[in-house]
């Protein structure tokens, strides 16, 4: 979430301190370890958040089945045990902001809102762990949350031992409200439990090696909404800085480019297929914020690839990156286990029809991506089997407007 979203004006909220702000994932592990040593997200975490699609909508009155609540939660567990969510890897359903009670309890402690979540935070933890899920939780670095409600600074020890009292497993810890950057560091290294990282709108560059010493996940850049523009400014600004954030990635912390809005109202059936394509290339955590009560069969399938999640999911943990633009026509490619390879072409052509892109396949990955030869299978938008290559082939794709071509190299030999 960023200052570029209205509530309760947000950018004046934070714009005229920092710009936008930056968020961290921490994953709880054995009390006191930092994140690189607590055995998690050795692949990119997947699961759901509520923010882009329920933001803090609290009137439950008015709203009951959108409103921030213990309901929306529990039927998102019900629906990630029931429709082969959690089978494909989303184990994750996560709170944002707008869960808590507008005051600390008489021992200084966050409490839920006691009208929206009647049960308290343990009880619907316990309901998502007996759904074999696992559940996660926001914070705020700050005086106060994004939105509003109490934040944890000066309670960094008691909003840690409460969460871990809770039975919580994920933290996502946020940066509004806050006076200075020592106020920020403070809250990074104050705790092992509850971190932040710094990202581009500090006016300090990212030490992405300590950032990786608190935190499996870090957002680097602007909230995500539902719109074509915010997931082609995402893949922008992460191409334009690759050089910069590629190699801090890998089993144990990933660059986290924000939510997957597949399912939703903004984007077009093509620019679901690139989100999904490119969150798998760029080895990014994959939380949908969509409601699955009301997902069509098609985004569900989607979402639920295997052929593309295990990319996102291959253990050898590279992410990937832009290889070259030309004509806008963008090629990226990651590299996988095995020595296989992941390639994606887009379209970002917003005018005229499908076009064909030819590409050398020794022009992959250094030249080794089929080198002697390789099978290439075509995993988004249709999935099947284009056959045998050798080094010095070509292959020539169309590609429709906005769309993305999705490919797995294979070496043979």
């Amino acid at each position: 979430m960023t200052g570029t979203m209205n509530l309760r004006s947000r950018a004046h909220l934070l714009g005229c301190v920092l710009g936008l702000r930056s968020l961290a994932l921490v994953l709880w592990g054995i009390p006191g370890a930092r994140a690189l040593d607590n055995g998690l997200a050795m692949t990119p975490t997947m699961g759901w958040l509520h923010w882009e699609r329920f933001m803090c909508n609290t009137d439950c009155e008015e709203d009951p089945d959108s409103c921030v609540s213990e309901k929306l939660f529990m039927q998102m567990a019900d629906l990630m045990d029931s429709e082969g969510w959690r089978d494909v890897g989303y184990e994750y359903l996560c709170i944002d902001d707008c869960w808590m009670a507008p005051q600390r309890d008489s021992k200084g402690r966050l409490q839920a809102d006691p009208k929206r979540f009647p049960g308290g935070i343990r009880r619907l933890a316990d309901y998502v762990h007996g759904k074999g899920l696992k559940l996660g939780i926001y914070a705020d670095v700050g005086k106060l949350t994004c939105a509003g409600f109490p934040g944890s600074y000066g309670y960094y020890d008691i909003d840690a031992k409460t969460f871990a009292d809770w039975g919580v497993d994920l933290l996502k810890f946020d940066g509004c409200h806050f006076d200075t950057l020592v106020d920020l560091a403070d809250g990074m290294f104050h705790s092992r439990d509850l971190a932040m990282s710094k990202g581009k709108n500090f006016k300090a560059k990212p030490n992405y090696t300590e950032v990786r010493e608190y935190c499996n996940h870090w957002r680097n850049f602007a909230d995500i909404y539902d719109a074509w523009q915010s997931v082609k400014s995402v893949l922008d600004w992460t191409s334009s800085n690759q050089e910069k954030i590629v190699d801090a990635a890998g089993p144990g912390g990933w660059n986290d480019p924000d939510m997957l809005v597949i399912g939703n109202f903004g984007l077009s059936w093509d620019q679901q297929i690139t989100q999904m394509a490119l969150w798998a290339i760029m080895a990014a955590p994959l939380f949908m914020s969509n409601d699955l009560r009301q997902i069509s069969p098609q985004a569900k399938a989607l979402l639920q690839d295997k052929d593309v999640i295990a990319i996102n999911q291959d253990p050898l943990g590279k992410q990937g990156y832009r290889l070259r633009k030309e004509d806008n026509i963008e090629v990226w490619e990651r590299p996988l286990s095995d020595f296989a390879w992941a390639v994606a072409m887009v379209n970002l052509q917003e005018i005229g029809g499908p076009r064909f892109h030819t590409i050398s396949l020794a022009s992959l990955g250094g030249g080794l991506a089929c080198l002697p030869a390789c099978l290439i299978t075509e995993l988004l938008p249709v999935k099947g089997k284009l056959g045998f290559y050798e080094w010095t082939s070509s292959l020539k794709l169309r590609i429709n407007p906005t769309g993305t071509v999705l490919l797995r190299l294979d070496r043979t030999n």
